[in-house]
């Protein structure tokens, strides 16, 4: 199973106008991406799978 590195630098400190507007959009999109990730490789799993690490396909969506 691959491994999902879920830390990432923000960068809004000490900005702006568009930079924090363009910062701001770029942390939605990824943060939303991320959740879209993890949602497909949940959803690939057997529902064995799932009850392994303690989740069933309804807590999938609540990601």
């Amino acid at each position: 199973m691959a491994a999902f590195d879920t830390s990432r630098p923000t960068y809004a400190a000490g900005r702006s106008g568009f930079g924090a507007i363009a910062t701001s959009l770029i942390a939605a999109f990824t943060a939303w991406n991320d959740t879209r990730q993890t949602r497909n490789a949940l959803s690939a799993l057997s529902d064995h799978e799932l009850e392994d690490i303690g989740l069933t396909r309804g807590d999938i969506n609540s990601l």
